[in-house]
């Protein structure tokens, strides 16, 4: 390690330690605290942080350093007698710009946000973000030396920092009303989200989704209103999903340079003629009411109960279909194959993989569970509504992208998408709590996209997949 790394690597964590030190004592001061156990807890915060930043950092880099974050630096012989030393910080930014720009943009956000938002500024919201940056630079100096499931550890990192923010600046944040509220809206997003990170894994998209999400939303529901057996009802708006999927796979794969317009042409029929068809004698087609059997409302709604057990059923349907989909993705021959045929379609052609029947099976899988979702939002909404999918276009696919999946192909997988859901949700409850508008959400929704993909910027480059 050259004499600027370990300058640069040590002033880091010693400023580091330090903010935090301030942060909770500002914390401590906000609250109401003894001065005493500010002092005490100050003091233990900042004297732990060096610690860990010495052990989960720097001893990491060179394992010859003191058992100190202020020890000296290493004796000559180490560097390279006469050799010229580039400055570390400047080479690192030099090397990274991509990073540091999406950084920069973080705090700008945090500014933008802090002016346009009424009360949102204050010390506690101040050392949130200061704590939030801070994780988010210890996880990429700490994510550089790790190679074995390094698109988790930033995922999951991202999502703890953003969970952080959450319980110190949102009054309730950690309630278990709002944990059930979260998980509730994150698993219709994160069922949505299962058919595009199928078709994504083959280096295709599909956005047919959001149109589909709502045509079989008020589909279900005219069905019920017109006498048609509930649980028949279901399984006919199914097998629409699966009948859509499947045009979409086999045409997308006949014309794969022009896909995305085809789903995107596909997902405006299906909509179009669900409402031509449920306008026929009625007054509107963009709403249908009428009564969602308890079943399903129980199903889906804030109330639902599981054996009795206040936990909505929506969110078990959620783990367990993401469990059997991550097993089925890394440990079936169908899984492997599926890898093998999104990374490189030559090698699977050798192989015998059939890339028709798996492209096509993507896509069909995708029309399932984008009608599965529009159904169970009926139990949620109580009514059928055909823009109720529109915001999914958008959010299915930033859920994949950043969770990690490559849209490529061939890289990533649910359980990163999961990842991805959750953090999407997190961050929008955040921007609730803090009292933006929709318009203002959305903004800065898309702004954090940016940085969050630069700050993974883990897919591998087209011409790795060549």
């Amino acid at each position: 390690m050259r004499r600027s790394a370990f300058l640069f690597f040590k002033g880091l964590g010693l400023l580091f330690a330090i903010l935090c030190g301030i942060g909770t004592a500002i914390l401590g001061w906000y609250d109401g605290a003894d001065w005493m156990n500010i002092v005490t807890f100050s003091i233990a915060v900042t004297g732990l942080i060096l610690w860990g930043w010495y052990h989960f950092s720097i001893r990491w880099i060179d394992s010859d350093l003191k058992q100190n974050i202020l020890s000296q630096f290493p004796k000559e012989g180490k560097d390279v007698a006469g050799e010229d030393e580039e400055n570390f910080f400047f080479k690192n930014i030099r090397e990274h710009k991509w990073k540091t720009l999406a950084f920069i943009l973080l705090i700008l956000v945090f500014i933008f946000v802090s002016f346009i938002a009424e009360g949102f500024f204050s010390g506690r919201t101040l050392v949130s973000f200061l704590i939030f940056l801070g994780i988010i630079i210890l996880m990429g100096v700490v994510g550089q030396y790790i190679t074995a499931q390094k698109s988790v550890f930033i995922g999951i990192s991202v999502l703890i920092a953003l969970f952080i923010i959450g319980a110190l600046t949102i009054p309730g944040f950690l309630s278990l009303l709002n944990m059930k509220s979260m998980l509730v809206f994150a698993a219709f997003l994160g069922l949505a989200t299962v058919g595009q990170t199928f078709v994504a894994l083959l280096g295709g998209l599909d956005l047919s989704i959001p149109f589909l999400i709502g045509a079989s939303n008020v589909a279900l529901m005219s069905l019920i209103s017109k006498g048609v057996a509930p649980w028949l009802a279901l399984v006919a708006v199914l097998l629409l999903g699966l009948i859509v999927g499947l045009v979409n796979g086999i045409l997308s794969f006949r014309l794969q340079g022009q896909a995305l317009i085809l789903t995107l042409g596909v997902g405006f029929f299906v909509k179009g003629g669900v409402q031509i068809l449920v306008a026929m004698g009625t007054f509107s087609a963009g709403t249908v009411f009428g009564v969602v059997p308890d079943w399903m409302r129980n199903i889906a709604s804030m109330n639902g109960k599981t054996v009795g057990l206040p936990i909505p059923p929506i969110i078990l349907i959620w783990i367990v279909a993401s469990i059997i989909i991550i097993v089925a993705l890394r440990l079936t021959k169908w899984g492997r194959n599926l890898y093998a045929l999104g990374g490189s379609r030559l090698s699977s052609a050798r192989l015998s993989i059939s890339e028709r029947g798996y492209w096509v099976g993507a896509y069909v899988i995708s029309g399932f569970f984008a009608a599965l979702t529009g159904a169970l939002l009926l139990g949620w909404s109580g009514g059928g509504f055909i823009g109720v999918g529109d915001t999914y276009l958008f959010l299915t696919i930033a859920a994949v992208v950043v969770g990690g999946t490559s849209l490529l192909g061939g890289v990533g997988g649910y359980g990163l998408s999961v990842i991805g859901v959750l953090i999407l949700q997190i961050i929008t409850t955040v921007l609730v709590g803090w009292g933006l508008s929709w318009q203002g959400q959305q903004f800065i929704l898309g702004l954090l996209i940016i940085p969050m993909v630069a700050l993974y910027a883990r897919s591998p480059h087209i011409r790795s997949q060549i």
